[in-house]
């Protein structure tokens, strides 16, 4: 089947044709169907739709901070081809458009009647050149082509087959190109999948049946005693979002949900044939923030592999909810500027994902306040035309490396060859 051209407005591209859509298993089918019909009855997520550009950043979503992030320079070109793979309701296209003025953007949805809340949203806010398309995952080669961004957040563990899931979109992803995932983790999300069951177990019958899931569900959460570690966990990590029966519904209603820890999630990027990047968190894998008090126990865990160290990571802190982090198809080659000429000989420019400019205190891509001393700002600002080198930007202002280096290690700086 052929998928439909755009039309003049590039929001408003008409849904394929489900008629014609290859045939799954009955189990995947049916899956499939389910989420599809949850995220029809409430559409996910349930941001409000503005009349302008949508606040603030996420540098995942900005192709020209993903790319430095994760090979350590700028992209030479900006005119990327985006895939938001499971766009729900819009909120991460939309960012996608605007972070990205140069790029093509294709977004894809089991949901049709998410799919038009995300095209009143891009249409609302001017975000242009995307097209939107009702498919699944699984199907996602009938878009014919490849993409040097994919972005997936919070679709692959909804699938029946994960694995089928990965491994579809890994084929589409270009040689070099970046893939962005975002998936559960089992540890942080233990109370959730007890009251998911619970749920379900008092639906009996009329599971599948959304509205009732909610309803039964704050039932629940009323009638249990505060105390209860259910109740207090809710209260302690989701409360804030799950006054929105959307919210809750995705949390505690969803008909299918695979959670992972590190040892699972490695068999899902092995199964992928992609390489691991490093995780777009990497504050919370940094083991020196739990075991830096104690210089043993840091020379013990030097001794493990990286897989291991992140379980160990994830076992001493088991507050993580989600996984995100970055995969890349080969050839995967990232710049090292550990050499001094060659980090002189480097073209600086100000990352495009920080807020405070121009001043001396900031955010930095992670919304952490960094605060520049004088000779710092002076060298950033020398920065922002992006054409002069290290060595000649240092010629005028006296900056130590090391302290570059730091910024560049924020991300307040990117670098070109």
């Amino acid at each position: 089947m052929n998928l439909p051209a755009p039309d003049r407005d590039p929001a408003n591209v008409s849904q394929g044709d489900p008629a014609n859509a290859p045939q799954n298993t009955p189990d995947r089918a049916a899956a499939t169907n389910a989420v599809a019909s949850l995220y029809d009855t409430y559409p996910f997520p349930p941001e409000p739709i503005l009349d302008e550009a949508p606040p603030g950043y996420n540098w995942r979503w900005h192709w020209e901070a993903a790319y430095n992030f994760c090979y350590r320079r700028r992209p030479d070109r900006k005119d990327a081809r985006i895939l938001d793979a499971g766009c729900g309701s819009g909120v991460s296209t939309e960012y996608l458009s605007h972070l990205n003025p140069e790029a093509q953007i294709t977004a894809i949805d089991i949901s049709p009647g998410t799919l038009e809340v995300a095209r009143e949203r891009c249409r609302r806010s001017n975000a242009t050149r995307v097209e939107f398309h009702n498919l699944s995952l699984y199907d996602v080669d009938r878009l014919g082509g490849q993409f040097d961004l994919i972005n997936s957040v919070g679709v692959l563990h909804h699938l029946p087959d994960p694995i089928a899931g990965i491994q579809a979109l890994a084929k589409q992803l270009a040689p070099g190109g970046l893939f962005h995932i975002f998936v559960y983790s089992e540890l942080g999300r233990r109370e959730v999948l007890l009251a998911q069951r619970a749920i379900a177990m008092l639906q009996g019958e009329k599971r599948g049946d959304y509205t009732d899931g909610v309803a039964i569900g704050r039932k629940l959460f009323a009638a249990l005693p505060e105390t209860n570690r259910l109740v207090v966990e809710d209260k302690r990590r989701w409360s804030l979002e799950n006054h929105r029966d959307a919210n809750f519904a995705d949390m505690y209603v969803h008909p299918q949900e695979c959670d992972y820890n590190v040892e699972t999630l490695f068999e899902l990027i092995d199964a992928s044939g992609l390489e691991f990047v490093g995780f777009s968190n990497p504050a919370y894998w940094d083991l020196d923030r739990l075991l830096g008090s104690d210089p043993e126990l840091q020379t013990r865990a030097k001794e493990l592999g990286d897989r291991e160290r992140y379980r160990l990571i994830e076992l001493l802190d088991p507050e993580l909810s989600h996984y995100e982090f970055f995969l890349a198809k080969p050839p995967f080659t990232p710049s090292d500027w550990g050499d001094d000429a060659r980090l002189l000989a480097a073209r600086p420019s100000l990352s495009p994902c920080i807020q405070g400019w121009p001043s001396r205190s900031l955010f930095d891509l992670d919304y952490q306040i960094v605060e520049l001393s004088e000779i710092e700002f002076e060298f950033v600002r020398a920065c922002e035309s992006g054409d002069r080198r290290v060595s000649e930007i240092l010629s005028d202002i006296a900056l130590p490396l090391e302290r570059l280096r730091q910024l560049i290690a924020r991300q307040i700086l990117l670098l070109a060859p």
